[in-house]
């Protein structure tokens, strides 16, 4: 969220090695709803396979427009490789304008007593 609203990202990276449970479960939900809630793409890459007898990771890159639509993603979710889209500033322009979320923002400072 600070990226988008006090930096103004339009692209949001995410690197990530999710478990296998927690990747099937979460993974995609997840990532869609950070595109959809910042406005953003977001383009994250996975780590896959199989470390140790006690850890494997879920993988899945994957790469999502603002709206939240899946527009790149690899073929396996097991497998190593580069996913490609094309990133349209425009839509993220639209959909901005569209659902003007930053105008209905209100700040929020953790660190003061806040009126009931």
């Amino acid at each position: 969220m600070q990226l988008r609203f006090h930096h103004q990202a339009q692209v949001l990276l995410v690197p990530s090695a999710f478990t296998k449970i927690t990747g099937e479960a979460h993974w995609e939900i997840l990532l869609r709803a950070r595109a959809i809630e910042t406005q953003c793409y977001v383009i994250a890459a996975a780590q896959a396979g199989k470390h140790n007898d006690k850890r494997e990771s879920y993988g899945d890159t994957i790469i999502i427009d603002p709206w939240g639509k899946v527009v790149g993603r690899l073929p396996d979710k097991q497998s190593t490789g580069i996913t490609v889209a094309d990133i349209d500033f425009s839509l993220i322009d639209s959909v901005r304008t569209r659902m003007p979320i930053a105008k209905h923002r209100q700040p929020f400072d953790f660190w003061k007593p806040q009126p009931l």
